[in-house]
């Protein structure tokens, strides 16, 4: 059957949405849960049917020969060939759920119109001329199996079952002034002619399955690298299971470290999703997903900023210099005058985000160590500070990216050692209050901002977005487009 790069992809789309709704039946809670509505499985339908019609029209459909025998006229030859699918419609078609099962696709009232050559033979008379054929309530009614390969955690897909039936076949030759040799048997001819067409039916659909699909979603990776720190786990925890509404799928969902995967010292929440059905799907996303990348992201030291006066804007009043802080701690001149300063910034453990229905919060553990640096480059510590932190965080949704933002809503200083002598670090409260909102989130924000990749496959793109909190998880709906 013929088919190129671009017809995998298409016919891709007719379960790109089935190949992300799955469901798992382990104690495993998922990081990351994705739904399919009866409305995005509308959406399936169209496209699968659209995709369905074009490998219909490309079927090829081989000659058939036989003999005749007419009375007084004695026996003869015919053959059909050069048959030519000139066009398929499938006007009704619905795809419904099958619990526990998967996805059962149903075409009734389509029809095809076939043409070709023919000739026949009788001893010495040979005749030949056009045909046209026309097939008529054609109805198809296929399976699709969902399932994970355990190991690699990649859908698989099979054509559970197939069959079809066609009413009626009708033959018309015309080029010859012997055509009516033809019409003599010609229920004989269109007999074979529905029987060549009824087996080659299923073995479109289930190939295209096979040889189509399956290795498209194989080549899938169910693991995003997101830089060269982390990489996030997308693969399915458990065969799919279809309800009789929607298709849930539970992701594994979680961050890890490209340099040392490990288990986190944590596991996800059980998710209580709602039964929204305004959208074509909805992507539950666990606190859990975001807790993980924190941890790796903590533990690859990349949270931590070294804070310079050249990352301060110009026309801010504070400077991160010795003069600077003399004026709020007079020993810091003092014992180093005229010299430059920096603050290293780190995360001291890993952050937790908490998810609940008024929103995100997050609470990050911060340490600011002070130095003084000398003439030969090298640091003097001056003072190392606790910061307590209260940071809301803002999610939201491009096309096939989550994005996020930090805002700081309190922050408390207190000092956990000094090596310049006591000094209240109630002088340095407001400096801190602009440094971190000024020069340290934004450095996260970048970050943020550049986004992490949802499990969709190429071409799809999510527009109507929506957002909503719930206890443990965020919930996006999201109807979808393939381009």
């Amino acid at each position: 059957m013929a088919g190129g790069p671009d017809s995998t992809q298409r016919w891709a789309t007719m379960v790109v949405l089935v190949a992300l709704g799955t469901a798992v039946t382990e104690a495993t809670n998922p990081g990351v849960v994705f739904r399919i509505t009866q409305k995005g499985l509308e959406y399936v339908r169209q496209q699968g049917v659209a995709r369905l019609q074009e490998e219909l029209e490309k079927m090829e459909l081989p000659s058939f020969s036989g003999s005749f025998k007419i009375k007084y006229l004695g026996k003869g030859d015919y053959n059909f060939y050069s048959l030519v699918i000139r066009g398929v419609q499938l006007p009704s078609s619905q795809i419904r759920l099958l619990p526990n099962e998967g996805l059962a696709l149903s075409v009734t009232n389509a029809n095809a119109k076939i043409s070709g050559k023919w000739k026949a033979r009788k001893n010495f008379i040979k005749t030949s001329g056009n045909f046209d054929l026309s097939v008529e309530g054609i109805s198809i009614a296929a399976g699709l199996k969902l399932s994970c390969d355990p190991t690699s955690g990649h859908a698989t897909f099979t054509c559970s079952k197939c069959s079809n039936h066609i009413n009626s076949v009708r033959v018309h030759v015309s080029g010859s002034h012997l055509g009516w040799l033809i019409q003599l048997f010609h229920k004989k001819i269109e007999s074979s002619l529905q029987n060549t067409m009824s087996s080659k039916i299923c073995q479109v659909v289930t190939s295209s399955v096979s040889s189509k699909l399956k290795p498209f979603f194989q080549t899938m990776p169910v693991t995003a690298k997101i830089d060269n720190v982390a990489g996030i786990d997308y693969s399915l925890l458990a065969p799919p299971t279809a309800t009789t509404e929607t298709l849930d799928g539970q992701l594994k969902g979680e961050f890890f470290s490209l340099a040392h995967r490990s288990p986190p010292p944590f596991a996800p929440p059980a998710l209580a999703f709602p039964t929204d059905h305004d959208h074509m799907v909805y992507l539950g996303l666990s606190d859990y997903f975001f807790n993980t990348a924190a941890l790796v992201y903590q533990q690859a030291g990349v949270l931590n900023l070294v804070l310079r006066d050249s990352m301060i804007p110009k026309k801010s009043k504070f400077r991160l210099t010795t003069k600077f802080f003399g004026t709020l701690i007079p020993q810091v001149a003092k014992m180093f005058p005229n010299m430059s300063m920096q603050l290293h910034i780190r995360v001291s453990s890993p952050p937790h985000l908490t998810v609940s229905p008024t929103g995100l919060a997050c609470a990050p553990a911060l340490e600011a160590q002070a130095f003084a640096v000398l003439p030969n480059s090298s640091l003097a510590p001056l003072f190392l500070l606790d910061l307590n932190t209260n940071l809301s965080v803002e999610v939201g949704a491009m096309s096939d990216r989550l994005v996020g933002e930090l805002s700081l809503d309190k922050l408390l200083l207190q000092l956990r050692h000094s090596d310049i002598g006591p000094f209240s670090v109630e002088l340095l409260q407001a400096i801190m209050n602009y440094v971190v909102p000024t020069s340290v989130l934004p450095k996260v924000n970048e970050k943020l901002q550049k986004g992490f990749p949802l499990p969709l496959p190429a071409r799809i793109q999510l527009f109507n977005l929506v957002l909503h909190s719930y206890q443990n998880f965020l919930l996006f709906g999201a109807d979808v487009d393939y381009s």
